[in-house]
């Protein structure tokens, strides 16, 4: 079944300009995350490349480098970041199919060979759809009503001390100008139950892609700039607080309220890498209509008051 909406046409947004492209070079380490090891790490996770056919992955990750080396100039900072072992969650922007590979083949050239979430129509792709299966791709089958089994999948490849990769918008953004729209809260119960069942707050990263949007598939010269960045960690600490009163699951206010984090975060990156304000709203694909920002949960006491269905009195202050 088709995504409802289409994408806004790319003369929508403008090209990444060089200038832009300069200012951010010389406030952050730009490298080509397309190379082997791109910050110069040379600490790979062995026994994860060796669980996950490394002989296919290694083809698969070659052959889309140099598809985006042909059609586009791609640069990324922050990729220190990606953890050098155990599990840790990133959440992609998903402007256009490049907001896939980007991040897929940088993780994979730092070392790492994170599982990742992906409609199930990918993996039935010619040729590569397998490919995509072997490199650790979780199928996701939309609108099949099969939400919290595919969450459970996932919390078990986070539980199992692997990395998993989300985009939360669950399809190409529909927004008018593209920026990150509203996010599915699947990514808010995997994060807070999978750490609630290993004790500790799993990493969570936002990597953030921007200008491919202008690329041409059919004609992608002159190359375009693409920049990533892939962020620091995203605290959710306070959202777990109380996690041993949840009862089965985490409560959805909670859920709702990390993955309004991701969006809030994804837009303040993207829009640093795009050199503009970001928008107020957000774009909200069940209505197909630009809404305001939701207020966030500023006091960790009010978090669980209202997620837990008490009164803020009824939680100790000093807590």
């Amino acid at each position: 079944m088709a995504s409802k909406g289409k994408p806004s046409p790319r003369s929508a947004v403008e090209p990444l300009s060089n200038t832009q492209v300069a200012r951010l070079a010389a406030e952050y380490d730009l490298v080509d995350p397309t190379r082997p090891f791109p910050t110069g790490r040379i600490r790979p996770n062995q026994k994860e490349i060796d669980e996950l056919n490394p002989k296919t992955t290694h083809r698969l990750v070659e052959g889309a480098a140099k598809v985006l080396r042909a059609s586009c100039k791609v640069r990324a900072w922050g990729l220190d970041n990606v953890p050098v072992e155990g599990s840790y969650i990133t959440a992609a922007t998903h402007v256009t199919q490049f907001d896939v590979f980007v991040p897929m083949v940088a993780m994979f050239q730092m070392g790492r060979r994170p599982r990742y979430m992906a409609k199930a129509e990918m993996g039935k792709w010619p040729i590569i759809g397998k490919w995509f299966r072997d490199v650790g791709m979780q199928p996701v089958p939309r609108r099949s009503g099969k939400a919290r089994q595919i969450e459970e999948e996932s919390i078990n490849i986070l539980t199992s001390g692997h990395a998993l990769t989300i985009w939360p918008e669950g399809t190409v953004t529909r927004d008018p100008k593209k920026w990150p729209m509203s996010m599915k809260n699947g990514i808010g119960f995997i994060a807070l139950e999978a750490s609630r069942r290993v004790g500790h707050q799993i990493p969570l990263h936002c990597a953030v892609t921007w200008g491919a949007a202008s690329i041409n598939h059919w004609w992608p010269w002159p190359r375009k700039n693409v920049v990533m960045c892939y962020d620091v960690r995203l605290d959710y600490a306070d959202l777990l607080a109380h996690a041993d009163q949840w009862g089965d699951e985490p409560p959805v206010e909670l859920a709702d309220e990390l993955a309004r984090r991701v969006r809030v975060r994804m837009k303040e990156v993207m829009a640093n890498i795009r050199g503009v304000k970001a928008p107020d709203g957000f774009y909200d694909y069940r209505i197909m209509k630009e809404v305001p920002e939701v207020a966030p949960f500023t006091d960790p006491h009010v978090v669980d008051a209202r997620a837990l269905g008490k009164t803020t009195d009824a939680l100790p202050k000093d807590e």
